[in-house]
C-alpha cells in the first residue's frame, strides 16, 4: 500500500482542476450501472472517453502542465451498485503524486462504519478530501445522523465536497431514476457550514437552479467555496459571472468535470468570458491551494 504525499511543484502547475471523475478501476468495474452510465453520456454528450484510466488521467493532465484532483462516489445504499475502488484511486495518486490529487469517498447511510473508513482514508491512504453527491447518495446533508462524518473529516483537516444542483445522473429517464435533485439544494449546506465553521465546503457546480442561494452562502460563509465544474462555462448564469469577478474571486475555483466535460473546451469558453485578468489566476489555482491547504 502506498499513502499518498504531495510532489506537486505548485509553483510551476498552470492550474488545478478540483473535480475530475474516475469512475473505472482495474479491474474494469465503473462508479455507475450500465443504464446511468449511458444516461450520463447522453446528458453531456461529450464525444470523448467516458471511463479512462486513472493513469490516462494523470497524463492527460501532465501533457497540460495541470494538477487535478481525483475521486469517485460511493452510493452503495442507494444504488444497489458497489463503487469502483475508492483505495485504488489513492494508491494509484500515489504514484502520479506529481499531478494528481485524490479525495476519498464513502456512503453517509454506513453510519459508524463510514466514519471509521473516513479516518482510515486519510490516514492510511492519505486522501486530501471527500467527494459527496447528495441526489446519488440519497441523503439530506443538514441531517443530524450524518454530523459525526462531517465531525471526523473537520478534525482531519481536509475539505469536503459537495455536488449541488442538478446532475446529469439519471437525466432523461423515467422518474430521473428515482434520483431527488432537492437533496443537492444548497441550502442544506448552510446549515452545515454554520454548524462545522472549521469544515472547508466546496459547493461543486453552478447549482442551478439555485445559484443565487450558492452565491449568497459562498459569500455569507467564509468556509465555503464553490467549484465551476459541470457546465461549459458559456452557458454560466450571468450573476455568477458577475459574482465571480467581485464577491467570489478568492472564492471560485475552477474544475471540469473532466471526463464528460474536456479540460480544453472548458478553458477555451472561460477564456471567452468577461473575467478581469487579475481574477483568473485566482481561480485556476490561488483558490485551490486554499483549499486544500497548501502554503506557498
Amino acid at each position: 500500500m502506498s499513502r499518498y504525499e504531495y510532489g506537486i511543484d505548485f509553483s510551476a502547475v498552470e492550474a488545478i482542476d478540483i473535480h475530475t471523475h474516475v469512475e473505472i478501476d482495474s479491474s474494469g468495474h465503473r462508479s455507475l450501472d450500465d443504464e446511468l452510465m449511458t444516461a450520463s453520456e447522453k446528458y453531456f454528450k461529450s464525444g470523448a472517453e467516458r471511463t479512462p484510466s486513472i493513469d490516462s488521467v494523470a497524463e492527460h493532465y501532465r501533457e497540460r502542465n495541470m494538477a487535478a484532483v481525483v475521486f469517485t462516489v460511493d452510493a452503495s445504499s442507494t444504488t444497489g451498485h458497489p463503487p469502483n475502488s475508492v483505495e485504488e484511486i489513492a494508491e494509484r495518486a500515489a504514484a502520479h503524486n506529481d499531478v494528481l490529487i485524490p479525495f476519498g469517498s464513502v456512503d453517509p447511510w454506513h453510519g459508524r462504519a463510514a466514519v471509521r473508513r473516513a479516518r482510515a482514508l486519510v490516514a492510511d491512504f492519505g486522501v486530501r478530501g471527500f467527494k459527496f453527491h447528495p441526489s446519488l447518495q440519497g441523503f439530506e446533508p443538514n441531517d443530524r445522523r450524518f454530523y459525526p462524518l462531517y465531525e471526523a473529516i473537520a478534525e482531519a483537516g481536509v475539505p469536503a465536497l459537495f455536488h449541488t444542483g442538478q446532475t446529469g445522473i439519471g437525466a432523461g429517464l423515467p422518474g430521473g431514476h428515482g434520483i431527488k435533485l432537492r437533496y443537492s439544494d444548497p441550502m442544506l449546506l448552510d446549515d452545515v457550514a454554520a454548524d462545522f465553521p472549521d469544515l472547508t465546503i466546496v459547493l461543486a457546480h453552478p447549482a442551478v437552479p439555485w445559484v443565487d442561494a450558492q452565491i449568497s452562502i459562498a459569500t455569507h460563509k467564509a468556509n465555503v467555496y464553490l467549484d465551476l465544474s459541470g457546465w461549459a462555462p458559456k452557458y454560466f448564469p450571468p450573476q455568477l459571472v458577475r459574482a465571480v469577478n467581485t464577491v467570489l474571486r478568492e472564492k471560485a475555483l475552477f474544475g471540469s468535470d473532466f471526463p464528460v466535460i474536456q479540460v480544453d473546451r472548458w478553458r477555451r469558453d472561460f477564456a471567452a468570458l468577461d473575467i478581469k485578468p487579475e481574477v483568473a489566476p485566482l481561480v485556476f489555482k490561488d483558490n485551490a491551494l486554499r483549499v486544500l491547504g497548501i502554503e506557498r
